[in-house]
């Protein structure tokens, strides 16, 4: 498993009996995760210090009940980085750690390849609330960021305002992924890196249907179309139980049919504190050229 020892304001205080109480800089939070199996709590004091728990409902969604006095939202960092978070509707905060040590691959590749003078184009594709977007744009790639909510992108643009990057070359879109794409491959348009976060099951703005199992081949396919001449990376994370690395792997293979590329795959996920447990939150597949 992959996962990232940097985190300062972020941590895993305590999971049992599918719940994490986790620490976002300076509130404390508990959510729900089916993951956690076991009942057992390393720190039982610690539960009683959660400024608000994330109850499901039997019918499905669910709410954030406050615990504590907190504000609505806040900010916390990931080394040069500030993000912006808010507790939704559906148990998320905005901001998925686990991601940082992707992040951490990204700035390298992009830095090593600006050290050399040449710009590097990367597109972020199910961009969310542009997590990947500003730490490439953080290594001085320029970035086409894709997602198909508004308000995700409205998101994504203050954290790129808030770690001072907001003169950065960053073009934000709310489209249809697959849609975007093939406009993308009759304008000519090439991209050093390619990004995607694909959901399992998801709407465009337009009521367009994604299924991970039906759709992910053609888009990558299509994406094949878009990479550059000398590319540095394609990044797929995938959280479909049913969809192991070796399967993403494949469907890379088949769906690129390129010989000049490398494939691997991990879990990543968190490290809760002061213990050797570990939580894995999906699966990254990394593709080099």
């Amino acid at each position: 498993m992959r996962y990232s020892n940097d985190l300062k304001d972020y941590e895993i205080l305590d999971m049992a009996d599918g719940e994490k109480i986790e620490r976002w800089g300076k509130y404390i939070l508990i959510r729900p995760d089916p993951q956690i199996v076991w009942p057992n709590k390393a720190h039982p004091e610690m539960w009683k210090e959660a400024h608000a728990r994330y109850i499901r409902s039997n019918t499905g969604g669910g709410h954030w009940e406050k615990l504590k006095k907190m504000e609505d939202s806040w900010k916390i960092k990931y080394k040069e980085l500030t993000f912006n978070l808010k507790p939704m509707g559906f148990k998320h905060t905005g901001l998925f750690p686990e991601q940082t040590v992707n992040w951490d691959y990204m700035i390298e590749k992009i830095s090593q390849r600006k050290k050399s003078g040449k710009e590097v184009k990367v597109l972020n594709l199910f961009a969310y609330t542009g997590g990947a977007t500003v730490a490439c744009a953080y290594a001085g790639a320029s970035v086409c960021h894709v997602d198909s909510s508004q308000g995700m992108t409205s998101w994504a643009k203050e954290n790129l305002a808030s770690s001072g990057l907001k003169e950065k070359p960053v073009r934000f879109l709310v489209d249809d992924v697959i849609k975007f794409v093939k406009r993308e491959i009759r304008r000519g348009n090439k991209y050093d890196a390619i990004i995607m976060d694909p959901p399992s099951y998801g709407r465009g703005k337009n009521g367009e249907v994604w299924s991970i199992e039906k759709d992910l081949y053609n888009l990558i396919e299509l994406c094949g179309n878009l990479l550059s001449d000398n590319p540095l990376f394609m990044i797929v994370n995938t959280y479909t139980g049913g969809l192991s690395g070796t399967i993403i792997s494949n469907v890379i293979k088949y769906s690129l049919n390129r010989k000049d590329i490398k494939i691997s795959f991990d879990e990543i996920g968190l490290k809760m504190s002061n213990s050797d447990v570990f939580l894995p939150c999906g699966i990254t597949t990394i593709c080099e050229f």
